[in-house]
């Protein structure tokens, strides 16, 4: 049964709470929605092997089924999970940095934790990012029913939690001093009194908290241990809890502490703590470490955008570059036919006796062109074969050949595609040829055609070869910086060259 502490809490979840998350499995579905028979039939109807991989399964926030379940306090479903869990799964954290003891340690859920001490008792001591454990969570959040309950538990079976410090040095008793239970500082103070006087990185004690926090009820609770606590505690900004409550305008807070006996720094003789060089220079050691750490996780970063975008580009070249194919394939066709049906078009003049005339009179055998001995046909016939040929060579190719490789088959585009340069040549070379013939006696029209045809076709190759013969020459630079880079040690060299490769490696526009 679920605990009753937690059913009305979890009422309000099922209600307010988006019933699945993306990747849920089934066993979270059920577990979620409370669906103990679902939960269980999956449990024992699922091979061990498969079991074991999906109670370790997480979803889309890094929860496994145990996390679900403790957090919406399945207490039967947790104990016969933790029959199929070891320690390393059961730890397994959220991306909130939660593992399945620490939610319910946050929840207040006193019966689902004791089932994981009786199961794994160590779960106790798991802790967050932040290296904080259940029993600071428990007692920061100890305005929620519940948590005194957990943290008498914590304290009864793992008495050594009290004094576990987070990565701010502070122990469970500065969190409680944040929150609003005098019974939760009460119950650590009683569990050993030797809290009261412990200082987090900054030197803070949990009065300074306390004070700083506005927390009038546990000031008291603190001063309460008057032979106990210190009370000329100086943090490293030189103050007093009495000068941490001037400095932020806590004046009840500072007649309580005056009326302690607590002062100001300025009335004590001694000096405020200087930090020792070697603090210092441990403090100066952690923040290299957090500043180096934080650029590798920036430089690991970028490098993973950069090889998402890498991708995308190989993934367009690719694309492009089939496209290309495509349409040289398309163009090779056309190409091919209009040649192909250009010799069996040409304008009149066959000889074919329908005019009753003997053709033997003439010289000429029936259905010949009359126009074959003119140097313009013989111009056109050997341009449009060769143009004829060459496309058909390309088709027969493109149609044989599967190119996966991308610097191959930039290659077969490369050879391919001067072969269609050339056959545009000799298409429009064979056009010129024939229009002399076509236009009669009107030369100039076919002289008009012809400059402005080898005009065009001259400027459009020439750029064309003109970015062929740049591209080659950039490409050969760099790979003579490459191999120069190469022999040197040095990193950033190193470094320069492979963001050139990556420019020079995708090119807005070139020719192929």
């Amino acid at each position: 049964m679920d605990s009753p502490v937690a059913g009305n809490r979890h009422q309000g979840l099922i209600r307010t709470r988006t019933m699945e998350k993306r990747d849920d499995t089934s066993l979270h579905i059920a577990v979620r929605a409370g669906d103990i028979n679902s939960a269980m039939e999956i449990l024992s109807s699922t091979e061990e092997q498969e079991l074991k991989k999906l109670l370790s399964k997480t979803n889309q926030s890094g929860e496994t089924p145990l996390y679900v379940a403790a957090e919406y306090g399945r207490v039967d479903l947790v104990k016969e999970m933790m029959k199929f869990y070891d320690l390393e799964a059961a730890a397994i954290k959220a991306k909130n940095g939660f593992d399945a003891f620490h939610i319910a340690a946050k929840e207040g859920d006193l019966e689902v934790l004791k089932v994981f001490m009786e199961t794994q008792s160590e779960l106790s001591m798991t802790f967050d990012q932040t290296n904080t454990t259940a029993l600071h969570t428990a007692c920061e959040q100890g305005h929620i029913e519940g948590h005194l309950d957990v943290m008498k538990e914590l304290l009864e079976k793992v008495p050594e939690i009290a004094t576990r410090a987070d990565k701010k040095g502070q122990t469970a008793l500065h969190m409680a001093a944040k929150g609003q239970s005098v019974e939760i500082v009460n119950e650590l103070i009683a569990a050993d009194n030797g809290l009261l006087n412990m200082v987090d990185k900054k030197e803070n004690t949990a009065l300074h908290i306390a004070t700083r926090k506005g927390r009038i009820e546990i000031v008291l609770a603190l001063l309460n241990h008057k032979d106990i606590i210190q009370k000329d505690a100086i943090n490293k900004f030189g103050e007093t809890p009495l000068d941490t409550a001037e400095k932020f305008t806590q004046p009840k807070i500072a007649t309580i502490l005056q009326q302690h006996g607590v002062v100001n720094a300025k009335s004590l003789k001694k000096p405020p703590p200087m930090i020792t060089a070697a603090r210092e220079l441990k403090q100066t050691v952690s923040d290299i470490k957090h500043e180096v750490h934080d650029q590798l996780e920036h430089t690991r970063k970028t490098h993973k955008r950069v090889k998402g975008i890498g991708k995308r580009i190989n993934k367009m070249h690719h694309e492009s570059l089939n496209n290309a194919i495509t349409s040289t394939t398309v163009v090779a066709v056309l190409i091919a036919t209009v040649t192909f049906a250009a010799i069996y078009q040409l304008p009149g003049q066959y000889v074919d006796g329908s005019d009753g005339l003997n053709p033997k009179d003439n010289h000429k055998t029936l259905g010949e062109a009359n126009i074959a001995g003119n140097p313009e046909f013989i111009v056109f016939l050997l341009f449009d074969s060769m143009a004829l040929f060459i496309s058909l060579a390309v088709v027969v190719v493109q149609t044989s050949i599967v190119v996966v490789e991308r610097r191959a088959k930039k290659q077969v585009m490369a050879v391919i595609n001067k072969l269609m340069w050339l056959a545009c040549v000799f298409v429009s070379v064979a056009f010129l040829a024939l229009s002399f013939i076509v236009v009669g006696n009107e030369k100039w029209l076919a002289v008009g055609v012809a400059v402005i045809g080898t005009v065009t076709l001259a400027s459009t190759l020439g750029t064309m070869c003109y970015w062929v013969i740049m591209h080659r020459i950039e490409a050969n630079n760099l790979r003579s910086i490459r191999r120069s880079e190469r022999s040197s040690k040095s990193l950033s060299g190193s470094v320069s060259v492979q963001s050139d490769s990556e420019n020079d490696e995708f090119k807005k526009l070139y020719a192929i």
